[in-house]
């Protein structure tokens, strides 16, 4: 079962125009439901995130960008043998604090309905994403197995830099480039994120 992703303040629909293209069945999980049921912690919506893949059937194909891609390298690591392939959309195994305080910074100055579709307050977002910046998987890139896809934005330098580190750190792992796009994969380029996808799901089979 293929399970899509988002990033915090994004929703569920994000992916509608990706799918379209690819026709196939999938799941596509509420972080913002998650977080307003057990908080907005890295650790509170890591593990709603986590008891939601366990009771999908196996195996997952997991597809993450954003937050939603540091969600899915976590569980791969803490679950290799119910997931069979990886896809990391802007993600990241780790962040830099001059990213987080700038990336927060931004969501400061923007308008409280800039978040509405999210289903969250601007003040949980900037919470989680301090929380996600957090995090450190870099030292456990080692341990992935399963076939895994690194993607990120051709004008997005930050993703562009840990696209390379999780390249290094992951075995066999494959990195390319979504022309004109930043970080937002899913939403600034849809149709050429299908198309990527649709080639390495068919080098799968």
């Amino acid at each position: 079962m293929k399970v899509f992703v988002h990033a915090v303040g994004q929703s569920p629909s994000i992916w509608d125009k990706t799918l379209e293209e690819l026709e196939e069945q999938t799941l596509r999980p509420d972080l913002g439901e998650m977080i307003r049921a057990h908080g907005a912690g890295y650790g509170a919506l890591y593990g709603a995130f986590s008891s939601y893949c366990g009771q999908v059937e196996g195996p997952l194909e997991l597809c993450g960008q954003g937050q939603g891609a540091m969600l899915a390298l976590h569980y791969a690591l803490d679950h290799p043998e119910r997931v069979s392939s990886l896809v990391l959309a802007s993600g990241r195994c780790k962040s830099s604090l001059a990213a987080v305080l700038f990336q927060n910074g931004m969501f400061r100055i923007m308008p409280e309905r800039s978040f509405r579709d999210s289903g969250l307050r601007k003040r949980e977002i900037i919470r989680l994403c301090w929380s996600f910046g957090m995090q450190n998987f870099s030292g456990r890139l080692g341990e992935l197995s399963c076939p895994t896809l690194i993607l990120y934005g051709q004008l997005d330098e930050e993703s562009r830099r840990q696209a390379a580190l999780l390249c290094r750190g992951i075995p066999g792992a494959q990195a390319d480039q979504i022309a004109l796009s930043g970080r937002e994969i899913n939403r600034e380029q849809p149709r050429a994120l299908a198309v990527r996808l649709r080639r390495f799901y068919r080098s799968l089979q």
